[in-house]
């Protein structure tokens, strides 16, 4: 893509959403962006993670809001997903308050990796993998996941992903359908892909709904204590796409709280939905969906995965 807009929003914006989302019985925040590996960003970082910890837990304690079960904590759940750091800023955003880490693997195979990325040092299967091992080691709850539907991908990747995950003890998986975007390099391969197989786009999309919700039950079955997201990306290609996740084992759903008139400038693929929703219509359509889907949301909870406590608990008692 050659027409991107890029944009970061202000500390006070950014601090305004959170105590927006605490107020507002949500659990946790999820800070997202691209890397910027420099001192500044991770300056900023941290001054806004310690400036919503400390701004919403002066509001539980001005309300009389009891702890977080299990950890004890009070406020606002920090999590991030800013991509591939150096050790040092791992360990500074987590002195600072983060608690939570998302970093996606892409896929078990760096073969398949290697093909979706341009060939330089920047872009490494191996540096991904180091980076996910770091952030287990500092003690973040760990999110990662794949995408499913890669152009090149096998049942074979699938299985041996799902492995993966068991094998290297994650608490949280996000998998999510590939969804063409135009003018990419990845979405050109899939374009010529499906050409091939003699598919059409629709049909490709029944498939990969199917591909991907099996892939959240297996998953399921095989981790049934770890955090699994009903991913955004299943409502672009099947309007009820995440409340059938929820109902095939999915437990997460993340609304998005980035202010409408930036929404358009984070479109990571074709048919993103929710664009144009305000906030608190997304926690109205949140609501529904999660009662449609038979569920009942847990507000106000950080949603730490059961996995992460299991682990840490057992870790510890064997010392």
């Amino acid at each position: 893509m050659t027409d991107i807009k890029r944009y970061t929003m202000s500390k006070d914006e950014i601090v305004q959403i959170a105590k927006w989302a605490h107020e507002n019985k949500y659990g946790s925040i999820m800070l997202q962006s691209g890397e910027l590996l420099n001192e500044q960003r991770l300056n900023f970082l941290c001054d806004v993670i310690r400036t919503i910890r400390s701004e919403t837990i002066d509001m539980d304690h001005a309300l009389g809001r009891a702890p977080q079960p299990i950890s004890g904590r009070q406020g606002l759940g920090v999590a991030l997903s800013v991509g591939e750091l150096p050790i040092t800023h791992y360990r500074a955003l987590m002195n600072a308050g983060a608690h939570r880490y998302l970093l996606r693997i892409e896929s078990s195979n760096p073969e398949l990796y290697a093909r979706l990325h341009p060939n330089d040092e920047l872009h490494s299967w191996q540096t991904r993998y180091r980076c996910i091992k770091t952030l287990q080691h500092l003690g973040f709850q760990l999110g990662t996941g794949v995408m499913i539907g890669l152009p090149t991908q096998t049942t074979a990747d699938q299985a041996r992903d799902l492995l993966w995950f068991k094998k290297e003890n994650v608490d949280m998986i996000g998998m999510g359908p590939y969804v063409y975007e135009e003018n990419t390099p990845v979405g050109k391969m899939w374009l010529e892909e499906i050409q091939n197989q003699g598919i059409t786009k629709d049909q490709y999309k029944i498939n990969v709904f199917e591909r991907t919700t099996r892939m959240i039950a297996l998953a399921r079955i095989l981790m049934g204590d770890i955090n699994i997201a009903a991913t955004t990306a299943l409502q672009a290609i099947r309007p009820d796409g995440r409340e059938v996740a929820l109902r095939r084992g999915a437990n997460i759903l993340m609304p998005i709280l980035t202010p409408t008139e930036t929404r358009e400038h984070y479109q990571l693929y074709e048919g993103k939905p929710c664009l144009d929703e305000t906030a608190t219509q997304c926690r109205s359509c949140l609501k529904l969906r999660v009662t449609t889907a038979g569920k009942e949301i847990a507000w106000g909870e950080w949603g730490d995965p059961v996995h992460f406590w299991n682990t840490h608990s057992s870790s510890s008692s064997s010392q």
